[in-house]
């Protein structure tokens, strides 16, 4: 008991001393550092002659959307805003701007081209299916008379183009680790992956995962968390989190051939369910019809993507991180809201299209055609953002989260 108490005792006593630091911008850089286990004294500088591509604005350009969706057959329901109703036209029209270079004209033909050949695999939830839709039309659009076939099942979806030789495939994974079902019931295995075989053989692997691991209630698609030999109901779904995506980078140490085969992370997609988050008074994006400007979002850097970072950087192979999740906070205004088909309520967490995620596979192409820009993904230049904008990481759960880390 006394030993308990002490602890308890310490651990109120480190979070207290970290609010205290942030008190203070000086000291700020300690805890995140601690925490997110970059090394600011390490690392490198964005400079200006690197192509920052995360960092910037949105900007009207009158020559979007980059495809019709009345005219592309790969969009799910869900996604396809303006087939079910959708009046304002709008969000359509913006474009990212990066504030250090100029974000390359997507051009599909050139892309298929460098891909002849090879085979690309999204693999995660929903949000790598709504870019999977999203990549499979933009370059439909490019190439409109190209031969393609499309398979769609359960787990496994592809789309190839035939002239080219390139297959498109999309791995269905709810949080990359496995669940099995057992006689206790579905359990969550968190030092688990069965399935990776499915995902070998790629010459590029685009991995995404977050969006369920919060899910509770009906909405949770198991009834058990399994750590290591610890079955228990439940646990804190950051630390779940982490403890899965270190699961995961276990296994791209373990079985990707990095000269072989290319791996992003689809970096955290922003969900906007409390407009509080965003300074306003509407309980949602329903309605929302423009961008939020500015260089910083009011809400700050979600827990989520800090623990990205702090995986991928404990990575020997290399992982190129679309850092997707600042660039997304502003686009309150693209979700499909209430314009998602058949689907009932309000979704601001996936994306209309076209829309955004036509802009995570802009970002997708630059990466692959800017050398400076796959540099500054990598482990080097991740969080410039955060180191710029140490008040960011102001967030009560974010406090608790690294004292836990830190204890």
């Amino acid at each position: 008991m006394v030993l308990w108490s002490q602890l308890v005792i310490k651990s109120v006593a480190l979070v207290c001393s970290i609010i205290s630091l942030f008190l203070h911008t000086s000291r700020a850089e300690l805890i995140v550092q601690n925490f997110s286990g970059l090394s600011w004294e390490n690392r490198k500088v964005v400079s200006n002659s690197k192509c920052n591509l995360f960092q910037g604005r949105w900007a009207i350009d009158p020559s979007f959307p980059l495809y019709d969706s009345s005219t592309c057959p790969f969009i799910d329901p869900e996604f396809d805003c303006l087939k079910y109703g959708r009046p304002d036209k709008q969000y359509l029209k913006y474009a990212w701007k990066p504030d250090s270079c100029n974000l390359p004209r997507f051009n599909g033909k050139d892309l298929l081209q460098r891909w002849s050949g090879k085979k690309i695999m999204f693999v995660g939830d929903s949000l790598s299916l709504n870019m999977w839709n999203s990549l499979a039309c933009m370059l439909h659009a490019s190439v409109p008379n190209a031969k393609t076939t499309i398979s769609r099942q359960e787990t496994l979806s592809s789309v190839t183009f035939q002239d080219y030789g390139v297959t498109l495939f999309l791995y269905r994974t709810t949080y990359l680790v496995d669940i099995v079902r057992e006689k206790i019931g579905r359990v969550l295995k968190l030092d688990a992956i069965q399935q990776g075989d499915a995902w070998k053989g790629m010459d590029m692997l685009i991995f995404n995962s977050w969006h369920w691991w919060t899910h509770k209630g009906n909405s949770q698609p198991w009834d058990y968390v399994q750590d290591g030999m610890k079955v228990s109901k439940d646990m804190d779904r950051l630390m779940a989190f982490y403890k899965g995506l270190t699961t995961w980078a276990r296994w791209v140490d373990g079985n990707v051939d990095s000269s072989k085969t290319k791996v992003f992370f689809q970096g955290i997609s922003p969900t906007h369910y409390m407009g509080q988050e965003w300074g306003a008074s509407t309980k949602n994006c329903n309605s929302e019809q423009i961008p939020l400007a500015g260089s910083t979002y009011p809400a700050g850097t979600p827990a989520s993507a800090i623990v990205v970072n702090k995986v991928l950087n404990r990575m020997k192979t290399p992982v190129h991180l679309l850092d997707i999740t600042f660039l997304s906070q502003l686009r309150k205004d693209a979700h499909p809201s209430m314009y998602s088909g058949n689907h009932a309520g309000v979704d601001c967490s996936h994306w209309c299209l076209p829309g955004l995620p036509d802009t995570w596979n802009q970002l997708l192409y630059a990466s692959l055609i800017i050398p400076s820009a796959q540099n500054s993904e990598q482990s080097g230049e991740r969080s410039n953002h955060w180191r710029s904008n140490p008040g960011l990481l102001n967030n009560w759960s974010r406090l608790v989260y690294a004292a836990a880390v830190l204890l």
